[in-house]
């Protein structure tokens, strides 16, 4: 399997260390080539396992395999910079088609593969050299999280990469054959997860290593997919074709009931995990690598070395952490006036700087309307919308030098710094906002209230290039003084990946689906949990001022008697809206359709505030992706068997 073996060799550098501060993993030097002789010493064990955690950087944080995530789903559609590129194409409005030449889900084949390679390696020669269970368990979590990955995305893989199955691969062999979707999960995903949650300690051996209860979170996640795999209520077809039916006899019930108990396991038994108080405290930057991550790809403002990037610029590629810009809108074209506006000098009152509500802008995605009139209904007692999105974007023109005290904003009244410029209102007013006036064009055709300073736009008035930024994944800089920093340099705030809170998830969903609960545990104890703590609030992003209230008796009260499908999707969207879940949640419980077949959202022209209505056509070969045409043109097969490995639909 040529491609798999090149990038095997190739990709397999210890490209960066995973944790600055940290000790034992962090003195491995980089490597160029993994050999079989090197993984028989203690020191290319080590460095395997190091280039494991590396890996996560060119997956998680990259903005084109984030965009396969979220594009296309109910949390987002293409901006008005992506228009004609991927993103539209991923959205299946009209845009293009998805293929195998420009599938942005093809970034997870091309570094899982490699990885799954190194872990090989490392699991047949750990016990030889005399490495602990504990350490090869991290090599068996990373081969089965990228298997899980890999069988989510393109249905069933294959095993044997050249050498056997689950064998290092030494081989240049350029054949390869596809296991089935049962085959990686029995064979592969549940064997290992299994070991892990074994052998793996409680507290990490390095701060953001893997434990018992990330390796719990992925088992209970993989049974509970499996079980929906098994149970296809839309009868979505799978490919490799095979029977619905378990290797190990078991049928989808007993998947559902394995995915709670374990995720009830870890819920009781955290080890060094634990929620944080407030949703606030969950993503703020200057809280990063809290107690309720158990897994993210790491990056550092310290050294361009362990960040995996340039502190300075980004183009957006390779190991930056990028993703954030693609939910920016342009907010620099917001200007006000050093005079009145009737001989207006205007500058930009709204500087793009590295901090966390604002960042690069580089409008590719925007959510649509349903965002902020369904998922986020609630923006009084529920603090995840305030935790989630930019709604206010303040004065900052000083740190561009500008030296003016007050400015003129909307309604010709004047603003100082600090002062809101543009606000996102929570509801329509009931005095419409005026979009027309003239004086205000070259502020985006923002909206205008009588009385109020700061220009508005109103929920049915977001559009493809004017909508809250995404505040959670905003940039957090601290070597930046009072100027405006490195705003064109990618994050250097980890990237999360899995959080503690998602084994109430986890846990909930599986109760839905039949699982037999345990006292004070059923779904909706479960879900009131993450309800409870999203009433709490301690500061308000969109006032920028400290706001200690607890609304969580309200959110308790407001959950329905009755937990379904849909509700635990619509609480998944609050809780991780824009961290790339959705794609796989919509596909795992076979809802793409049904929630995001249509949206609306105001089009591409500034001033444009008038909502339209697109229609996606989601047909049921799109819940896989493509295999790459890059995998397919390495393939010394023939035209007819490489029609055979690709997925159906994207012949």
């Amino acid at each position: 399997m040529k491609r798999i073996q090149f990038l095997s060799l190739r990709g397999m550098v210890l490209l960066m260390l995973f944790s600055v501060g940290c000790t034992d993993i962090l003195e491995e030097k980089p490597r160029a080539i993994y050999t079989p002789e090197y993984f028989k010493t203690e020191k290319g064990v080590y460095g395997g396992l190091t280039g494991m955690y590396a890996h996560l950087r060119y997956i998680f944080g990259n903005a084109y395999f984030y965009n396969s995530c979220m594009t296309g789903t109910d949390e987002a559609t293409w901006g008005s910079n992506g228009a004609g590129s991927q993103f539209q194409i991923h959205d299946l409005s009209g845009g293009g088609l998805i293929m195998p030449n420009n599938s942005d889900a093809s970034n997870i084949w091309f570094n899982a593969f490699p990885n799954i390679n190194t872990a090989n390696g490392v699991i047949e020669n750990a016990t030889d050299v005399g490495i602990s269970e504990a350490l090869i368990a991290e090599a068996r979590f990373f081969r089965a999280f990228d298997y899980f990955m890999l069988v989510q995305t393109f249905g069933g893989v294959p095993l044997d990469l050249g050498s056997g199955e689950l064998k290092f691969n030494i081989s240049t062999l350029r054949t390869s054959t596809r296991n089935t979707v049962p085959e990686v999960y029995t064979k592969a995903i549940f064997p290992d997860l299994v070991k892990a949650v074994n052998d793996l300690p409680a507290v990490g051996r390095v701060k953001g290593g893997v434990t018992k209860t990330a390796a719990r979170l992925y088992l209970a996640k993989a049974y509970l997919t499996y079980g929906w795999w098994l149970q296809n209520p839309g009868n979505i077809p799978t490919y490799p074709q095979a029977n619905r039916t378990d290797p190990d006899g078991h049928d989808a019930k007993w998947y559902f009931q394995q995915a709670y108990d374990i995720a009830v396991a870890g819920i009781d038994s955290p080890g060094s995990f634990a929620l944080q108080s407030t949703y606030y405290d969950v993503n703020v930057g200057t809280n990063d690598r809290n107690s309720e991550m158990l897994l993210y790809a790491d990056h550092t403002e310290t050294s361009e070395l362990y960040n995996g990037s340039s502190l300075t610029y980004s183009g957006g590629g390779d190991a930056e952490n990028f993703a954030g810009w693609m939910m920016q809108w342009n907010y620099l074209s917001i200007t006000s006036s050093k005079t009145n506006w009737s001989a207006a000098t205007t500058v930009n009152s709204v500087q793009r700087a590295a901090v966390q509500s604002l960042g690069r802008p580089w409008t590719r995605m925007a959510p649509p309307h349903g965002v902020f009139k369904n998922t986020f209904a609630d923006k009084t007692n529920d603090s995840r919308y305030d935790g989630t999105f930019t709604t206010t974007y303040r004065g900052n023109w000083n740190r561009a030098g500008v030296t003016n005290e007050l400015l003129f904003n909307a309604n010709n009244l004047q603003v100082r710094q600090d002062d809101a410029i543009l606000t996102f209102l929570d509801e329509e007013p009931a005095t419409a906002i005026d979009y027309s006036n003239s004086v205000y064009k070259s502020s985006m055709g923002l909206g205008v209230l009588p009385g109020r300073a700061d220009y508005v736009v109103g929920p049915s008035g977001i559009s493809r290039i004017v909508y809250p930024g995404l505040w959670k994944l905003g940039t957090y800089r601290t070597d930046n003084g009072t100027g405006l920093g490195q705003p064109n340099a990618a994050s250097t705030r980890p990237f999360n990946i899995a959080k503690f809170s998602e084994l109430y998830f986890i846990a909930a969903e599986a109760a839905v689906k039949g699982a037999t609960t345990q006292p004070g545990k059923t779904a909706k104890d479960l879900i009131n949990v993450i309800r409870g703590r999203a009433g709490k609030w301690r500061w308000s992003n969109n006032g920028n001022a400290e706001k200690v209230q607890d609304n969580s008796a309200k959110m308790i009260a407001a959950t329905p008697a009755t937990i379904d499908i849909n509700y635990i999707l619509a609480e998944r969207s609050r809780e991780y809206f824009g961290e790339g879940y959705r794609w796989y949640d919509l596909v795992r419980t076979q809802k793409w359709r049904e929630i995001a077949g249509t949206y609306e959202i105001a089009g591409v022209q500034i001033g444009n505030h008038t909502p339209s209505t697109f229609k996606r056509t989601i047909e049921d070969y799109h819940h896989l992706r493509p295999i790459p045409q890059g995998q397919l043109d390495n393939l010394d097969i023939t035209a007819a068997e490489k029609a055979t490995y690709q997925n159906p639909g994207y012949m």
